[in-house]
């Protein structure tokens, strides 16, 4: 072979080189066109929001406006017609039990006709069957506080020994602080019963020997506390048991909240209540009573609702809420279950699937349903029971584009 037959064969053996290298770009080339195109049109993941299911506290409650109110008020009425004369008392003005808070002038002896003296001898009759009333309500009260303190003191023995939890104690505590508010309204009806009867028989007496007209007669507080409402303000006549004063003590306030009745069915006596946006810090306090009778109201949007009102006594020292007086707004939270270590999912991950709940799990880059068991809810965080374990991923506000097997990216 010459040597231009060895330059003709490397010629000839290099263009096949090139022609291969180029066959090889064009492939490459057209492999990543195809794969541009199939990613393309391959479906994108759906971005979801997510939580992670955890254990910790979850409490139930039920959440209404409530208003103060005074437990025990007085109004302080004319016991005969009559003139009286202008109450110079304002209300927040402190008054002593006994202490005149209104003169009135009876009308003279011809006006005071047989009619009038038999209504006033039966005012007599039944302040006098209210007396006995409120003296055996007294003696019912001390009984019941007696016991509640020998309760009290036996279960925080126990409680000592280990024998019972601490919560019986708090209960057996709020059960002696119960009976011992019956005590004190006892008491205050006892006063107000010997008041009206005291002021019965000063009116029948104006009967007996009615004197001359422009005799005067007190009207006295029969209770000490503060004036809540002067009803009747300017001088004038008065009719008999026309109301004049209002009169109470704002120390001894409690809060009246009006719940639906089927969440009233939940909540029970001496159940933890919050009480907050009154206008100071959150105060706490304890469900006394759910008044037996319940009411018709029309809610806002023209719906009526079966309602009761819920008797909440404060837990916090005078002190800490002496702002706080007769008639204002609080907002209640009455605690009507809590569990310290549950499993919680917020309620926005679960949707209904048949006739259970679910939730979409994230595994891996894919959405996977899977059915769960709830137990309480609070409206923000719910209780799982079953199909959920602590550290799962779920998804929040799931959309239509969400389903089982779906691709995610979550935030």
């Amino acid at each position: 072979m010459t040597r231009n037959d060895d330059n003709k064969a490397k010629r000839a053996t290099k263009r096949n080189l090139s022609r291969w290298i180029k066959r090889v770009l064009l492939a490459l080339v057209g492999l990543g066109l195809l794969a541009l195109i199939v990613v393309a049109w391959l479906p994108k993941p759906v971005v979801v929001e997510t939580a992670v299911s955890e254990k910790g506290k979850l409490v139930v409650t039920v959440d209404e406006d409530g208003r103060s109110r005074v437990k025990d008020r007085y109004v302080i009425s004319a016991p005969l017609t009559g003139n009286v004369a202008r109450i110079e008392l304002r209300p927040g003005d402190t008054v002593q039990q006994g202490q005149v808070l209104a003169r009135l002038v009876p009308l003279t002896a011809p006006l005071l006709d047989a009619r009038s003296k038999k209504e006033a001898q039966a005012r007599v009759a039944a302040s006098e069957a209210a007396r006995r009333q409120a003296k055996a309500q007294i003696e019912r009260a001390e009984a019941a506080l007696e016991y509640s303190k020998k309760q009290a003191k036996q279960t925080r023995e126990l409680v000592a020994k280990g024998v019972v939890a601490e919560t019986e104690s708090d209960r057996a505590n709020l059960e002696e602080r119960s009976r011992q508010a019956e005590l004190t309204s006892a008491q205050f009806g006892a006063k107000v019963a010997a008041h009206e009867l005291s002021m019965a028989q000063a009116a029948l007496g104006a009967f007996s020997a009615p004197g001359k007209g422009g005799d005067q007669m007190n009207v006295p507080s029969p209770v000490a506390g503060r004036v809540l409402k002067v009803i009747q303000e300017s001088e004038g006549v008065v009719q008999a048991g026309a109301p004049l004063v209002e009169v109470g003590d704002p120390a001894a306030l409690e809060i009246v909240v009006d719940v639906l009745t089927s969440d009233a069915v939940r909540i029970q006596s001496g159940a933890h209540v919050l009480l907050e946006r009154w206008g100071g810090d959150t105060l706490h306090g304890r469900v006394r009573l759910v008044e037996p009778s319940a009411f018709t109201r029309v809610s806002a949007l023209g719906v009526e609702e079966q309602r009761v009102n819920a008797v909440i006594d404060l837990d916090e020292p005078y002190a800490k809420w002496k702002a706080l007086m007769d008639g204002y707004r609080v907002e209640a939270k009455i605690i009507v279950w809590q569990g310290a270590d549950v499993v919680k999912l917020p309620s926005s991950a679960l949707f209904r699937r048949g006739e259970g709940w679910a939730v979409f799990v994230v595994r891996g880059d894919q959405a996977a349903v899977a059915p769960v068991k709830t137990g309480h809810d609070n409206g923000l965080e719910v209780e799982i029971l079953e199909g959920i374990s602590p550290g799962d991923r779920v998804i929040v506000h799931p959309s239509d584009r969400v389903a089982d097997g779906v691709r995610v990216a979550y935030r």
